[in-house]
């Protein structure tokens, strides 16, 4: 059975307050009884302390003067503490946070409240369930389940969805518009010849898109199989550059290869994939006049396979990005089709997926570089 946050947090609330009711001296007391009750109260049970040692949620008790009595391992972790040094402080001064603070004093009061919260801990943003109760002797519970990668995952799926939906909309729409005007001027030969071999754009364009989220789907689920066998890159990269031949005499840009044997272990059809992704991206952006360099080296103990183009480059602003899927940098400066965004996704898994590393370079309207590095007994499998 898996127990999510919210119904882990109601577990430990259950278990956790009967073993504490004893451990915080009770309101109304002397500043003076209250501290000769602290050697008792730090004799806790040990159910308890092996129960707050074990969870993978926050817990933090606080006693009644709003001072941290005690703290979990979890706890310490999610907001960047050490356990041992924020005993006996106050919470606002262990976790500045105003909106912590203001619901464990709500706690402290007797009322309790469940929240999302949103705090920057160690300079970096976090999303926290936090849980606060009120306990009868005096005191308070604070838990918190660290939910920042869920929230993550969750705006990840949501803009993946929206995504998908806008690639396979706009090709869509186009075909509908263009079989209802050929069926309109009743299969006008005219028609058909502009048309159908649109609609035939349009249907590759989406079936492309499919194959590449399949793809996709491969290599971030870790279900990618690669085959391990002698390859040599620059082979692969020149056979694959002569089939662009074609293509890139129709755009008007010339193909140059150069290189040299490199030798490595490794999967030749994602090998291939890689390299048509690479010479594919730099064909789109790169206008007539221009020119594509794709370059083998066998550099020590690494293989490099680069890709230099002369097209419109890539901002800087962009760059950090380019390897994210869906992220295209300007539709409006690719030449035609701009693709669906994930060829350079697909890429930088499958040179991961052989141990190697991917990075891109580029001078916006001085073209761009990419370059894949792969050790040479890179391992697969």
């Amino acid at each position: 059975m898996t127990v999510v946050p919210g119904e882990l947090m109601s577990i430990v609330l259950g278990l956790a307050i009967g073993f504490t009711l004893a451990r915080l001296p009770r309101r109304g007391r002397r500043e003076s009884e209250i501290a000769a009750a602290q050697p008792r109260g730090n004799e806790a049970d040990p159910r308890f302390e092996q129960l707050l040692r074990s969870l993978r949620v926050g817990v933090v008790l606080l006693d009644a003067n709003g001072r941290i009595a005690t703290i979990n391992p979890a706890a310490a972790a999610i907001f960047s503490l050490e356990a041992r040094n924020v005993v006996g402080r106050s919470l606002i001064e262990a976790v500045p946070s105003i909106e912590l603070d203001r619901r464990a004093q709500a706690a402290l009061e007797g009322h309790s409240s469940r929240a999302q919260l949103s705090i920057v801990l160690a300079g970096k943003p976090r999303v926290l369930t936090v849980a606060s109760l009120p306990i009868e002797s005096g005191g308070a519970f604070l838990i918190a389940a660290d939910e920042t990668r869920l929230h993550e995952l969750q705006r990840m799926r949501s803009d993946f969805v929206a995504n998908v939906s806008h690639e396979l909309r706009t090709p869509l729409s186009s075909i509908n518009l263009m079989i209802e005007t050929i069926l309109s001027t009743d299969h006008d030969e005219e028609a058909l010849r502009i048309f159908l071999p649109r609609v035939k754009q349009e249907v590759d364009r989406m079936v492309q898109l499919v194959a590449d989220l399949l793809d996709l789907a491969q290599v971030e689920s870790g279900r990618l199989r690669l085959r391990s066998e002698e390859v040599d890159l620059a082979a692969v990269a020149a056979h694959i550059l002569d089939t662009f031949e074609p293509r890139a005499a129709q755009a008007g840009v010339a193909l140059r290869f150069s290189g040299e044997p490199a030798p490595l272990r490794g999967d030749p059809e994602r090998l291939a994939q890689v390299v048509v992704n690479l010479v594919d991206n730099a064909l789109r952006n790169t206008p007539s006049g221009g020119s594509i360099d794709l370059e083998v080296r066998h550099e020590g103990d690494t293989a490099t396979l680069r890709v230099r183009d002369t097209g419109v480059g890539i901002p800087y602003s962009d760059l950090p990005h380019v390897f994210e899927r869906f992220y295209v940098v300007d539709r409006s400066r690719a030449r035609g089709s701009s693709g669906t965004g994930l060829g350079l996704s697909i890429v930088k898994h499958i040179v991961e997926a052989h141990a190697g590393q991917a990075s891109a370079q580029s001078e916006l309207g001085h073209g761009a570089t990419f370059t894949c590095e792969f050790p040479i007994a890179a391992a697969t499998g």
